[in-house]
């Protein structure tokens, strides 16, 4: 059967902060015709038929990571319309941010995805402008920037929120 490339597709994703902040946890990926290096793109994955967002997010951090979310909170809606390796693509992504329990290792981590694939993680800078990795979805780069200067310090958004957020 084609796969149907019109279709949009509904994200969770989550800037996973590091203890202190400074840092955020992203997967790293293979490099695509549009990025030779590579990519990094957030946390996160599919929201399912009758999920909803909140409860997307919380189950693919269990799944992906085996992590709790301290302090889960919803920062608003990224319409993301991109190019992978020449095809157009369109998602939908749910932002949160967040700190995850156990925090994974400061190098050698990964995550699985759900066909069973593992992706690296790494822990990326706050302060990425000397980074030549992009990040994906690109919007969540100006969520970041903004969260700081609001707050001074993204923990205070996670801080807010105490729940431990696990399926």
């Amino acid at each position: 059967m084609p796969v149907d490339r019109s279709r949009i597709r509904v994200k969770a994703m989550l800037i996973a902060l590091s203890a202190d902040g400074s840092r955020h946890l992203v997967s790293s990926n293979p490099p695509t015709s549009e990025n030779p290096l590579g990519y990094h793109r957030l946390v996160g994955g599919g929201v399912e038929l009758g999920e909803t967002h909140r409860a997307a997010i919380v189950r693919e951090v269990d799944e992906e990571l085996g992590a709790a979310i301290l302090g889960l909170t919803y920062l608003g809606m990224i319409e993301n319309i991109f190019r992978f390796n020449g095809e157009l693509g369109h998602e939908i992504v749910a932002l949160y941010a967040g700190i995850l329990d156990p925090e994974p290792a400061a190098e050698g981590g990964s995550l699985t995805e759900s066909d069973g694939s593992v992706a690296p993680v790494v822990w990326r800078p706050v302060d990425d402008a000397d980074l030549d990795v992009p990040l994906y979805p690109r919007e969540a780069n100006e969520w970041i920037r903004d969260a700081v200067a609001r707050s001074g310090d993204l923990l205070r958004l996670t801080s807010s929120s105490p729940c431990q957020c696990r399926r």
